[in-house]
Order: structure tokens, then sequence, then C-alpha cells
């Protein structure tokens, strides 16, 4: 099954919701704010291929962030998306514990179901 991570509000999260349902495809969500995150699964997250895309850098709450805090790496990176998880750029789509893709683009996202 499918797996979206995003937040509940967000409205690029509830376009890939209904195309998912318009889609046909199965698939559950995962609040970040209301279910939270496990230092396991950002763990994951940051060693996938698409690590690079995982922090949104455009967001309110990065530009709120010290110098040091955007400059953070390994565990460091971790405890800062732990702390803030509206840095991870929505919606993450995971099957099987693979990020399949991160942020919405209906034709990529195609392409990995």
């Amino acid at each position: 099954m499918l797996t979206v991570y995003g937040i509940r509000q967000c409205d690029t999260c509830r376009k890939a919701l209904k195309w998912l349902e318009a889609e046909g495809v199965e698939h559950r969500f995962h609040d970040l704010r209301d279910d939270g995150l496990s230092r396991e699964q950002v763990r994951a997250w940051l060693g996938s291929p698409l690590a690079d895309a995982l922090v949104n850098r455009r967001s309110t709450t990065w530009r709120g962030l010290t110098d040091q805090e955007k400059a953070a790496e390994g565990k460091a990176l971790e405890d800062l998306l732990l702390a803030h998880p509206t840095l991870v750029k929505r919606p993450v789509f995971e099957r099987g514990g693979q990020v399949l893709a991160i942020g919405f683009k209906p034709e990529d996202l195609r392409a990995q179901l």
C-alpha cells in the first residue's frame, strides 16, 4: 500500500490525495503533525536517492532557522526534521519502505506507480 506523508492543511497534499482517489490508487495518509515521525523514518528518507529533495527550503520554517541549523547534516539534520516536521517537503510518497516521490507531480508519480 502507498503511504502519503504530509500535512492535512497543505494544498499540495490535498491535491495529491484527490488525484490518488480519482486514479483509484489505494493509499493511506500519515499527517506529519498529528501522527509524527520516528527517527528511523527520517533516517531512511535521508538515506534514499531522493534525500536532496526532502528539505523544503522555501518554507516559512526554513526561513526562521539559523545559518547553523540550515547547514545541518547527519544526526543534526535528523533532529531538525523531527523537531520541525513542516521542513519536510510534501507530500512524501512511500511504498514498502521505499520513497517513490517527494512533492506532487502527477506524471512523475504515475511513472512510479
